[in-house]
């Protein structure tokens, strides 16, 4: 027997759970706070990868509250909203690869001391939502694109 979503075995695949919307928020705080900090900690510490890591707690803080906006919704625009989370992934792979080259090119030199703190903090926080999310993977492709 498997964990269904925080200890329930009623998850309603269709996300219309409190106990999913409450995990959901809770992960949508952790990563909108570790975009705001990797932010500031890329911009001290002139590191790119920061920044790109960054921009990965912003896409998946979006992708959680565009999942708490389509929960419950038909199934048609449930996979739509996996479909824009999937593409604006896309959209921030390509900014990391032009910020690379800038940085590359300008030989920006970063601060490792700031990047391994930082790091190990966004370590923790992906484990973190990791570990809430983990048994609510069942669903539709809106549920399991989280």
């Amino acid at each position: 027997m498997s964990i269904q979503c925080c200890g329930a075995e009623s998850l309603d695949h269709n996300g219309n759970d409190s106990r999913f919307r409450r995990v959901l928020w809770l992960a949508l705080a952790i990563n909108a706070t570790m975009f705001v900090v990797e932010v500031i900690a890329g911009l001290a510490a002139g590191s790119v990868s920061l920044q790109a890591d960054a921009l990965n707690f912003l896409a998946d803080a979006a992708n959680y509250g565009i999942s708490l906006g389509v929960v419950g919704m038909a199934l048609r625009y449930r996979a739509l909203a996996a479909l824009l989370k999937g593409a604006s992934m896309g959209l921030f792979g390509l900014w990391v690869i032009g910020a690379t080259v800038w940085y590359a090119v300008n030989s920006v030199l970063h601060e490792a001391s700031i990047m391994g703190a930082v790091g190990l903090a966004a370590f923790l926080a992906n484990a973190a939502v990791l570990a809430m999310l983990w048994a609510c993977r069942e669903g539709d492709s809106n549920m399991r694109s989280i």
